[in-house]
C-alpha cells in the first residue's frame, strides 16, 4: 500500500478526513459520490480544489468522512481536506501557489470560532440592561 495519503481540515465544528490515492479521479464525501452530493453550493465549494488542480485530480481517487457543523462548515472543511491532499500528493510548489492565490483558506485553515456565552448572561456579547428608576 504506497502512496496513500491522509490529510485532514477543520472549519468551525467540522471536521474532515480526506484519503488520496492512486486511481481513476473517483471522488466521494461520505460514501457518496460528488455528482450527487447536495446542496449545489457546498457541491460547487468542494469541486474548486479539483478544478484548480486539473488533470492531476483525474489521477487520483479521494475519499472524505466529514461529520459535525452544518453543511457549510463541512463543504468548506472537505474542500481544504481536498487541497492538503493534492498538494502533498503532487509535492508542486506552482499547485500550492495557485491555491493560495485563488483563496488562502484552500491550504490554510480559518481558526474563527465562536465567542462563549458569558456567566449570568444570554448572549457573548451584548450585555444585560440595568434599570435604576
Amino acid at each position: 500500500m504506497k502512496n496513500i495519503i491522509h490529510v485532514s481540515g477543520k472549519r468551525k465544528k467540522a471536521i474532515a478526513r480526506a484519503t488520496l490515492k492512486p486511481g481513476k479521479g473517483i471522488i466521494r464525501v461520505n460514501k457518496q459520490n460528488i455528482e450527487v452530493y447536495t446542496p449545489a453550493l457546498a457541491r460547487a465549494k468542494i469541486m474548486e480544489p479539483l478544478q484548480l488542480a486539473g488533470d492531476v485530480a483525474k489521477k487520483v481517487n479521494i475519499d472524505v468522512n466529514v461529520y459535525g457543523g452544518g453543511w457549510q462548515a463541512q463543504s468548506e472543511a472537505a474542500r481544504l481536506s481536498i487541497a492538503k491532499s493534492l498538494v502533498e500528493f503532487t509535492k508542486s510548489t506552482e499547485l500550492k501557489k495557485k491555491f493560495i492565490e485563488y483563496d488562502r483558506h484552500l491550504l490554510i485553515a480559518d481558526v474563527r470560532r465562536n465567542e462563549p456565552h458569558k456567566p449570568n448572561d444570554s448572549k457573548p456579547r451584548a450585555k444585560r440592561q440595568k434599570s435604576y428608576r
